[in-house]
């Protein structure tokens, strides 16, 4: 099926800024929404910049409607919430579970999550307990088709530098192969593509890719 509308949110992340990059070149999208809080501009007459208040569920579902798949990568850090948690679930919780409940709302049938290795929400981290209580939530939507991806660290050219992934970059990929795959690092690109394939299979219910399996799915 062609001319489909693709949603993004999360699109000034790194997975998110590939994701974008991607859908440009796919045919099988016609139109690409963005939703993001202040105005950006696009030279792609596929993008269509929607500007939304997340907090405001009616602001929030204007742009999810005319979906056919969602492709939800929000995230932020601690540093950027100067360590307050109640923000940090706003962006890293609420938003994601907000577009999907208005994603079945509105009746589009997929939604693409990105998660954590590690996502647990028994987990005494706090990041790792977010990502896992949003999973749980997301997963008791009843959405026909959700795709949770769990990826490891991430690699790429943020925005914005984080010590905590640079340190990790320096001191782990001379010893990469001696990790199983799923905690290996992996590129934001692959993540990104692999997210687009899958999302084509059209699988239905509660599905989870982790690194193996995102790796899989972009040689088929």
């Amino acid at each position: 099926m062609k001319n489909k509308t693709a949603t993004i949110i999360g699109v000034t992340g790194l997975i998110g800024g590939h994701l974008l990059e991607l859908l440009q070149n796919d045919m099988e999208f016609s139109v690409i929404k963005v939703l993001v809080r202040r105005q950006l501009t696009f030279d792609n007459p596929k993008v269509k910049t929607v500007i939304v208040d997340f907090s405001n569920i009616e602001s929030f579902k204007s742009g999810i409607e005319g979906s056919d798949v969602i492709f939800c990568a929000v995230g932020t850090t601690n540093k950027k919430m100067k360590g307050n948690k109640i923000e940090y679930r706003k962006i890293d919780y609420d938003i994601p579970v907000n577009a999907a409940k208005l994603c079945l709302e509105t009746g589009c049938p997929q939604f693409v999550f990105v998660s954590s290795f590690g996502a647990n929400s028994e987990s005494n981290n706090f990041y790792l307990k977010l990502k896992g209580e949003a999973e749980d939530t997301l997963s008791s939507l009843n959405i026909q088709s959700l795709l949770i991806f769990r990826p490891s660290l991430l690699l790429g050219k943020r925005q914005e530098f984080r010590l905590g992934e640079t340190i990790g970059k320096i001191f782990i990929k001379p010893i990469l192969f001696l990790f199983p795959i799923n905690v290996r690092s992996i590129k934001a690109y692959h993540v990104a593509k692999s997210m687009i394939e899958v999302s084509r299979l059209g699988a239905t219910g509660i599905n989870i890719y982790n690194n193996r399996e995102m790796k899989q799915s972009m040689k088929e």
